[in-house]
């Protein structure tokens, strides 16, 4: 391992490997399909944890301005999420009372999906976006939208330009951040000082304890811990005082921050605390057996496509999630196992998917086809997915969820 390798946010050396998961394309780099024949750059996806702090780490290795600044991920295609964000917004409205005269700044806007709910509620607010195309959908919703990459830098323009916020919202982008420690400086700059952050982001506990080692991908750069979390944020005078366990995303963490000082932690707080303390997430033990636990689970889903194929019988995906494209690169798997899959994401429909050039097609394509199995790959929607899909049930058609363990519904 290169002795260059130094963690994100301590500084020190990292020569620990948490998960190697062999070489993998960028998973949200789709594949126009008259680039079908192009060659496609691959990244070793070798995951470490730092042996001081216990961040879970990947090295950038291709900019933040290349995965992000024109991406295909666009939050309102999923209703459950969107109910989430609505749910929030009333509840964290009422939280901390906010009115016409606050200001709620969300980093990692995408498409305005969560800024729409408070601007009904007659709450200013400005998305911060760094992808442009994305940001473009926000705009046509009304939401105000800088388009930039959060930073220290971006912080103190926006300050200048009166945009101090009662309520920083970021949900799903602290994983993205290649300099963790500027961003988390830069929500401190922006923050008024009675103000309040919430950062959303799965929780590492579950990632372990159910192999969600498809959530793994270059995009994201860290995985993070609440003990992990709490370290970082007190580096630049934050106070994490208090956290929510979500079910979103396969298991996540809201985590409420404020200005140093602010007084005692919940007991919602302490009971994490030693939650991830009894899971052994504070010893370094802890992170050095994942690997084989993730092999284990890679043969039990080739196995059930090996069975598949030669029993005669046609699996087919659905969605085309980034995790999606962890798992079928790590598995090897390409459309003789998988014929195509399917995503209600316009944007999407008609590409390939990156380094196994699955075809992605509109969902309408499954009740055509009329699969055996359909592989749900965004497994954290499985509820919503089969619910959508009941109607294969008529011809005989069965669900299959790959995480945490292979599961035929």
């Amino acid at each position: 391992m290169p002795s260059a390798l130094a963690c994100r946010f301590c500084g020190a050396p990292l020569a620990e490997s948490f998960l190697d998961l062999g070489l993998s394309p960028l998973a949200n780099s789709y594949v126009k399909a008259e680039d079908a024949g192009a060659p496609e750059t691959f990244y070793p996806l070798h995951v470490r944890v730092c042996g001081q702090c216990l961040l879970v780490q990947l090295p950038v290795l291709e900019s933040a301005e290349q995965i992000f600044s024109d991406y295909l991920y666009f939050s309102s295609f999923s209703d459950s999420w969107l109910r989430h964000a609505e749910s929030y917004a009333g509840m964290i409205a009422g939280r901390l009372g906010l009115t016409a005269a606050s200001k709620v700044v969300e980093i990692a806007s995408n498409d305005g999906y969560l800024l729409q709910y408070f601007k009904a509620r007659g709450i200013p607010v400005l998305g911060v976006e760094p992808a442009a195309n994305v940001a473009q959908a926000a705009l046509a919703k009304g939401i105000p939208t800088d388009v930039s990459f959060f930073s220290v830098k971006t912080a103190e323009r926006l300050k200048r330009e009166g945009h101090a916020a009662d309520l920083i919202a970021a949900n799903n982008v602290l994983a993205h951040v290649p300099d963790l420690n500027d961003f988390v400086a830069g929500m401190r700059v922006l923050l008024r000082p009675a103000g309040t952050i919430t950062v959303e982001f799965p929780h590492l506990l579950n990632l372990i304890e159910e192999r969600q080692f498809d959530t793994i991908y270059h995009e994201h750069f860290s995985y993070f811990s609440l003990l992990v979390a709490e370290k970082v944020f007190a580096r630049h005078g934050l106070q994490v005082f208090d956290v929510e366990q979500l079910s979103t995303h396969g298991g996540s963490l809201r985590i409420y921050a404020r200005h140093a000082g602010g007084g005692a932690v919940s007991e919602r707080i302490l009971a994490l605390r030693a939650r991830e303390a009894k899971a052994g997430l504070d010893r370094l033990e802890t992170y050095r057996g994942f690997g084989t636990a993730v092999a284990d689970l890679k043969g039990d889903i080739l196995e059930f496509l090996i069975g598949a194929r030669r029993a005669g019988k046609t699996v087919v995906g659905y969605g085309a999630p980034a995790k999606g494209n962890t798992l079928l690169n790590y598995l090897g798997v390409k459309r003789e196992y998988i014929g195509f899959t399917v995503d209600r994401n316009v944007h999407k429909q008609g590409h390939l998917l990156p380094g196994t050039r699955i075809p992605i097609r509109a969902p309408e394509a499954i009740f055509a086809a009329k699969p055996d199995y359909v592989l749900i790959l965004p497994w954290n929607l499985r509820d919503e997915i089969t619910a959508q899909l009941a109607g294969i049930r008529a011809w005989g058609g069965r669900f299959v969820v790959p995480i945490p363990a292979l599961q035929i519904l």
